[in-house]
């Protein structure tokens, strides 16, 4: 795997928008970065990784998708104590708890959140959201 890895779930391409342009972002800073889907990875690749990049839209009552998602980061919980997580995702609907939730779910994990508690963009991701994801990128890649 490379230097950083964005694992994501996207089930309208909004998310994995935001994934490429974190993606972009780490390349732009020097790093070199895998944007994959985490359907074709498992948590433990990522397990050696000091610094993970994950995404995830808001699903139903503003949780985390559960067929994917969901076992993917309880898997990771085991493990994410003194990593640094970036996390990042679209929604529709709602104000963000399913980020905040996130967030806290990893810091008593163990893991340190980078960019705040997660990057959130309503719906499509415009000029500014991309911005706001390459800039999460090259943050990401100065750790």
């Amino acid at each position: 795997m490379s230097d950083i890895c964005v694992a994501y779930w996207s089930g309208t391409g909004n998310t994995e928008a935001m994934a490429q342009a974190i993606g972009a972002g780490i390349t732009a800073a020097g790093k070199s970065a895998d944007v994959v889907p985490m359907e074709t990875i498992s948590p433990a690749d990522l397990k050696d990784q000091a610094v993970w990049v994950l995404g995830c839209p808001a699903m139903g009552a503003e949780e985390l998708e559960d067929g994917t998602v969901e076992p993917f980061v309880s898997e990771l919980e085991g493990f994410a104590s003194g990593k640094k997580v970036a996390l990042f995702g679209s929604y529709d609907w709602g104000d963000g708890e399913w980020m905040r939730t996130w967030a806290e779910r990893m810091e008593q994990a163990g893991a340190q959140i980078v960019g705040g508690e997660g990057l959130i963009c309503h719906g499509t991701p415009g000029a500014d959201a991309i911005d706001e994801c390459e800039s999460l990128g090259r943050e990401v890649a100065g750790l």
